[in-house]
């Protein structure tokens, strides 16, 4: 099954509401349409439980009838560990837990550097701080993995449950509307090109649906 790794801002309400003026009903109503294509291309979603438009997507995924959500964890974690994770890590979609399954991904520092290769594809939700640094790791370990850098021959095992590039082509869609500038910079767009990453625009549900029908 398809991985989709979810990135994007964890404060709605500022990123969203404050700086793209998003209006409350429109923003439900495309995150319920992104879950429901999301459920229907059956594809399995990545992300870690924290507050966020992820987890907001992965509760509506849930709804729309999605088989599986996976969570990111650093559990191994000494420095700041994983209480604040816990509300979200017991979260309930219908009854039922909203989390199938859960990646130990160490400390959250390698949380950080892994969380963009968990998937076959990344679904860039909007910008943050960390959603580009998440990014921006993914893009550096991806050309570590595939030796575009001398010396390095052993970053194909950062983790047993990295997937970028192994199925399908590392692919990354970025959701348009979700972007103030609707697209991410020409310098990052250049270097995925350099290292082999398929970058993709999304502007609708509609268009994702496509999209995802011919990975």
């Amino acid at each position: 099954m398809l991985r989709v790794s979810l990135i994007g801002p964890g404060d709605i309400d500022f990123h969203f509401y404050e700086l793209l003026k998003f209006p409350k009903k429109k923003f439900q109503s495309e995150l319920e349409k992104i879950a429901k294509v999301l459920a229907e291309s059956n594809v399995e979603i990545e992300f870690c439980p924290d507050k966020g438009i992820s987890f907001e997507l992965a509760k509506e995924y849930k709804k729309q009838g999605g088989k599986k959500v996976i969570a990111s964890v650093p559990q191994d974690d000494k420095a700041y560990g994983i209480k604040h994770l816990e509300p979200y890590l017991k979260t309930k979609v219908n009854g039922k837990k909203l989390i199938n399954e859960k990646i130990n991904t160490g400390d959250w520092k390698q949380q950080n550097r892994l969380k963009a290769l968990l998937g076959d594809v990344v679904l860039y939700l909007g910008t943050s701080i960390m959603a580009n640094a998440e990014t921006n790791y993914g893009i550096y370990l991806f050309k570590l993995m595939n030796k575009f850098k001398k010396g390095i021959d052993n970053a194909k095992y950062l983790h047993p449950e990295v997937r970028a590039g192994k199925n399908i082509p590392y692919t990354h869609f970025v959701y348009s509307p979700f972007l103030k500038n609707k697209k991410i910079p020409s310098e990052i767009e250049a270097y995925m090109k350099k290292y082999g990453i398929k970058l993709v625009y999304i502007s609708s549900p509609n268009q994702l649906k496509e999209k995802l029908s011919k990975l």
